[in-house]
Parts: structure tokens; sequence; C-alpha cells
């Protein structure tokens, strides 16, 4: 969005009539000497019902009952009013800003055909579009010399048509003249190998350059159209460049997943052949978020990027990285006792895959402050009948909207002593000009109060309710023994714990499954249980089961559904011993239903689980005659030690399915999915575990605290998290 008019147009401006001359009190002074008494008190009267109203007229003209005019000696004429003092003009102050881009993957997979143009469909835009449109429609006004990608340019590296569509998007920067930095995320790069799981292999070393997508799509050749560009490293994987605003150069490091011995070396090498340039490190992967949300949380990829490049390079002032899902911001010291600034800023796994937030960071040289903008370009220009609460277009928590002091030229000093202010030139802050222009005629939908529940009791109850299990009401830690029941509100489906080892199960216990009074902030339950000790290479679990007689085994839900659950994942969670955990499950291969032609046919007809990526899986065989596969949706990765509420709401007459996470629904959700297919009537639902060709697999590892599941699509209203009706 470009700057706007103001749509209440200029003030116009008074005419010479409508101003009382400059010489009226003046010329008023000069006559009152000689002006009749009654002249003189009709000039006292006016200057009075101007400067104290009526009364004090009416009290200035008692006398005369017969009508004569009483003779009143010289009056003083009221001074003219001192002048008001012109509006201060504000000083002008050198000021710059850098456009930030975090991990655009979603923004490039949902754009295309094979993902059904979602975001076009929908919304009649794209946000990875929106972004580089709003950067290069407002770079002149809010004076932005240059653009920041921080990497996981795409969703899937092997899909041409994402790399399109940041073909396309990157280049209204280039028609632009705008010169940006890009990088590989871990999702642009053939062979993703985690820091934490091989520290020595899986770096640019062991890729060869010519068969990676990325290096075909934003190779050196196309980086050394910018005209910031410097350089790139034997690999082509890390560049830099060099930038100028307010007569002052940096250098921008841009650094892709996984740097080897070498990259650090030529990054090294690059800091030193330019030893004057203060240095703004991007990387893909460097701080991460604790899960509180908000707490930065060092990685040991970080901590080695730390001791090898950024300690004892005292330019690097400030880095920034995106991969962890969320904000953070920390502050570090080096060997020279000076700051270094680490932020993280990823949105991917928010409100449609990021929603369109992006950053402006300004560096005011004036005022020795960096302030941060976090911000959608892309939210305001959905169609108002889009919008929801998740729409906001700045965000303002503490975390996404900061000012850092730096005093530019004292911190810079050990290595460039002539850095200077620059010029005055900028008339106010750029981050309060660009907020004011996003915000110009938008605002952010109301945001829907929740509250926690009154009682355990207080939440909507609704009917064709067919199964309601809330784990609560045991002594905190202690163990829900086999065969112990779990009350299904309705009365009808109980839940057992099953007997211990079972189904190729080894080395369970009675305390696998424990009470707890942990739950969600908007359950009404007060409490929920907690699966432990689970470990799919044991492979060790429990779970609960219904009875074999239990009236929702037979349920096909072919009207629509909504099935509700409360769950946390345990902190120790690793994909390694957990990974594709259930959250609930119907038994059964689903390879024996009728027409199955799908993948996994040892899999279940339901897979309600937690992927090796900690991503929500909701897996269905919908109930219709002939050939019929699978349909999933797909959330995004979700934090371990949190809770999050889960809504799968089915319409009764499209059979979409729509995943809510948090009360936001997810991007990748399923379309004309009829009911849930079931084996028999006598297959039972299973919740905390489940199974693979027949024996049981993958347990639960963290907290279930209530699951409901309703025949028919409930609102948001209608939810577990709302509270009931007054």
């Amino acid at each position: 969005m470009s700057v706007s008019d103001d749509p209440r147009g200029t003030s116009t401006p008074r005419t010479s009539s409508q101003i009382s001359p400059a010489t009226d009190s003046n010329t008023a002074s000069t006559v009152a000497s000689n002006a009749p008494a009654r002249r003189q008190m009709l000039k006292l009267g006016a200057s009075l019902l101007t400067v104290g109203g009526s009364s004090a007229l009416l009290a200035a003209c008692g006398g005369g009952g017969n009508g004569t005019t009483p003779v009143l000696g010289p009056l003083p004429v009221p001074a003219a009013p001192a002048p008001a003092p012109a509006p201060a003009v504000a000083a002008k102050i050198s000021s710059f800003a850098l456009a930030v881009m975090p991990d655009t993957q979603f923004y490039a997979r949902y754009a295309t055909a094979a993902e059904s143009d979602q975001y076009d469909n929908r919304f009649g835009s794209a946000p990875f579009a929106a972004q580089t449109k709003w950067i290069a429609a407002n770079a002149r006004a809010l004076n932005i010399p240059f653009t920041i990608h921080l990497g996981d340019v795409v969703d899937q590296v092997g899909k041409p048509d994402q790399w399109k569509v940041a073909d396309a998007a990157m280049k209204v920067l280039e028609d632009a003249k705008l010169p940006y930095s890009v990088l590989a995320g871990n999702h642009d790069v053939l062979n993703d190998v985690d820091y934490g799981a091989d520290p020595v292999g899986g770096t640019d070393a062991d890729r060869i350059s010519a068969n990676e997508p990325y290096i075909q799509w934003f190779g050196a050749e196309r980086a050394k159209k910018q005209a910031t560009f410097g350089g790139r490293d034997p690999s082509g994987f890390h560049e830099y460049h060099v930038f100028e605003a307010q007569g002052q150069k940096f250098m921008v490091l841009s650094l892709s997943w996984r740097i080897s011995t070498a990259g650090i070396a030529w990054a090294r090498q690059v800091i030193a052949q330019n030893p004057t340039l203060p240095v703004i490190l991007s990387n893909h992967q460097l701080l991460n978020i604790d899960p509180d949300g908000t707490s930065p949380l060092e990685t040991d990829y970080g901590k080695m990027l730390w001791e090898k490049l950024i300690r004892d390079n005292d330019q690097i002032f400030m880095t920034l990285n995106g991969h962890h899902h969320g904000a953070a911001h920390l502050t570090k010291t080096n060997d020279f006792g000076h700051k270094v600034e680490e932020m993280v800023v990823d949105y991917q796994m928010a409100y449609q895959g990021g929603n369109g937030l992006m950053r402006l960071y300004e560096f005011d040289l004036t005022n020795k402050q960096i302030k941060v903008l976090s911000f959608s370009p892309w939210v305001p220009q959905k169609p108002a009948n889009t919008l929801n609460s998740f729409d906001q277009a700045v965000l303002t928590t503490p975390n996404e909207a900061f000012v850092i002091d730096m005093d530019f030229a004292q911190r810079f000093a050990g290595f460039n002593k002539s850095f200077g202010t620059g010029s005055a030139t900028i008339d106010s802050s750029l981050v309060d000009q660009a907020r004011a222009m996003i915000l110009a005629n938008y605002k952010d939908p109301a945001t829907i109060e929740q509250r926690a529940a009154a009682d355990s009791e207080d939440y909507p109850k609704v009917a064709n309710t067919l199964a309601h299990w809330r784990f609560f009401g045991g002594a905190v830690d202690q163990p829900l023994l086999p065969g112990a029941a779990v009350a299904d509100v309705t009365g009808n489906n109980p839940l057992h714990r099953d007997t211990l080892d079972q189904g190729g199960v080894a080395g369970a216990a009675d305390g696998d499954i424990v009470w707890s009074d942990d739950r969600h902030h908007l359950s009404a339950a007060p409490g929920s249980v907690r699966f432990l000790n689970t470990n799919k290479n044991t492979p060790r679990l429990s779970y609960f089961l219904t009875d074999a007689a239990a009236p929702i085994n037979a349920q096909t839900l072919g009207s629509g559904y909504t099935v509700e659950a409360f769950v946390k994942i345990d902190k120790s969670w690793t994909s390694g011993n957990q990974a594709w955990m259930n959250i609930m499950t119907r038994d059964g291969r689903r390879g024996d239903l009728a027409g199955y032609t799908g993948g996994d046919p040892e899999a279940p007809p339901m897979l309600f689980a937690i992927s090796s990526l900690r991503e929500v899986q909701w897996e269905v065989v919908p109930e219709q005659a002939g050939n019929r596969s699978a349909k999933t949706n797909w959330s995004g990765e979700v934090l371990a030690d949190r809770w999050v509420h889960i809504a799968l709401v089915n319409d009764p007459v499209s059979h979409d399915t729509t995943m809510y996470v948090e009360g936001a629904p997810v991007l990748r959700n399923a379309a004309a999915v009829p009911g849930l297919a079931t084996l028999s009537a006598a297959s039972p639902w299973v919740v905390g575990g489940g199974s693979w060709n027949g024996d049981r697999a993958d347990g639960f590892f963290g907290n279930i605290g209530e699951v409901r599941v309703v025949a028919a699509a409930l609102t948001p209203a209608q939810w577990l998290t709302a509270r009931k009706p007054a």
C-alpha cells in the first residue's frame, strides 16, 4: 500500500475577509479618546462579548431609565491578544529502514495450482507478491535502501511451480531496482540435515550445487544484477552485499542453511576485506524461541556460529534469522565488550501461513535507536468479508514492537572512527510513517474475548454429541490403573484403559498414565491425563478404548461432524521416539475397506496424530462407495510443552473439513470428505494410541485434557473453548 491521501481533504485557507486586520486594535485605541460615550460603550460591549461573554455587556449597560445615555469617562481599550506562537517544526532526523521478509515457504506453496491457488481464490491476492509490491511502492517514501530475505523461500524444494511464485515475487524488487539479499533455508535444499542430528555432515560442502534448485533459481548470476552485490562463496549458497544509506555504508552477510567450515572461512575473509563496515548477519537458523513464546532460546547451531564467526568479529553488531516459529530478541556481549543484537522472526505457523507479516527495521542515526515494526501489507488488501480476529495489520506485543538503543558511532568506533550521523533529511520516524500507511484505511476486526471457565460445567452443551470424554477426577500423579474407566458425558461410550502389553506392546507399566491437574486455560475440565514413557522403538505405550459394543463404533458421521481435543505435547518429545503419535484413532486396517486404493493400507481408517515435524494430522478415509483413499488436513508445527485446542469441522453440505488450532483455521485443509469410514460396528475408538497392521503402535506422549465428538458442524461459539450461554 502506498501513501494514502487524507480522505478528508486539505483545509481550505481562510480569506482576509474572515480574519480581523492586525491593525484593528491599534485603530480602536486611536479613536477612543475622541469618540462619543455611546459609541465608546458599544465598542467596549463588543470587546466584552468577545472576551467575557454577554453577561459582561449586561452588567456594563445598567443606568438611565429616561432613555438618555449616561456620560462615562474615557474607558481603556483592551490590549490586542498576543499572537499565538507558531507551531514548533519537528527537527528532521537522519534515518533509514530495512525491509525484512521471514520464511515465505507457505506463500510460495499455496499460491500454486497444485494447492488450488488458495490465496487468490479466497482473497483475490497472495501475500508473497503483496510484500514485495509494498516494498517497491514505498521504498522511496520510507527510505528503504535494502531488503533482507531470511530463507525458506519455498516449502517443497522439488516443486518448480513454488519456485516460479518466488521468482515472480522477488522480480518485483528487481524491476524496481531495489536490491535485496536472499539465502537458502532448510526447505530450499535437497538434503535437509539439522545440526542437532549431524553437526558435521549436511552442510553446503555436501551439496552438488548444479543440482540444487535454489542455485538454479537464485544463483550468482541473478545476484550479480543487484547494485549492492559483493560476492558469493565457492559453493554458491552464501553472499554479501554493501548498501549505503544516509551517507553511511553497511554490509549484509547472508548465510544459507548449514554453512561449512570453508563457508565460515569465506565469511571471515569477507569481513576482513571490508574492515570498516558494520555487519548485519542474516541466517536461516541461529536463535530460537522458548516454549513461553517470547523468551529467546539459543540453539546449538547458533552457539557454533557465535564461537566461530560472531564473538571475535566486532563488526557484526546484529543478527537476523527465521526458521523457528515466533519472535524473540537476545542481546549478547562479544569479545570486545560490545553488544550484539540477535533477533529471530518467523510467522509461517501463524494464520494463513504468516498472513503476509514482515518487518521494518528503522535505523534512526540521530536518536541512536533501532526501531522494529512487525506488520502485514497484505491484510489491509483482503476483502472485508474475509477478515476475522486473526487478521492483525500491525503487531503490538513487546516481542514484535520494540526499540533497541544503540549509539552507532560509539558501537562502531573500534573499526570505523569516522562513522557519522549523516544528513538529517527525514521528516519523522519511518516506523511511525509506515504504521500510519498500513492503518490509514484499515481497522483490525474485533477480537473475540475469551475467558476461563467459571466451573467445570461452564461450556456449551450441544445437540448431537456422540461422546465427550473429560479426563479429571483422580489424585494428581496417581496412575489410572488398567481397566479404569473414564466416563462419557453422554453416558453411552465410556473409555477403559486397556490391559498392559497387548498387541505387541512391551514394557508398559501402571504408571504410564497418571492423573494431572494441568489443563488448557480455556478448558472447563479441571485436569487431564498424562501419558508417560511412550517410546515407539520399544514399543511401549498405554491407551484407552471404547467397548466393543459402544454405539459410537458404528458412527460414520456422513452429515458432518466436529471433533475437538485439548492436548499438550511433552517437552521431552523427540521425532525419533514419538513421531506419528496418536491423539485418537479408530481400530482396523484401512486397506481392508472396500474400494480402498490409497497408501499405507496398514494404517487405521482415521488418524488424529502428531507428525514427525510436530504437525497435527487429521487423515481419514471417507465413507463412500467406489474407489477411495485417505484425505488429510495438516497444521503447522505445534510447540511442545504448550496446550493447544484442536477442532476439526466437517461441513454437512460440501463435506470440506477445516482444522482449527487455537481457533485459527489452518492452510492445509481437505475438500469433499464425506464421513469417517469404519471397519465394523465392533471396531473401537482409541484415545492415546493407534495401530499399524493390526498391532498397537504410536502412543501419545504428553497430556490429553478432554475430547468431544459431535455429529454436527459446530461454530466457534459452540466449541469447548467457549462458555455456556447466559
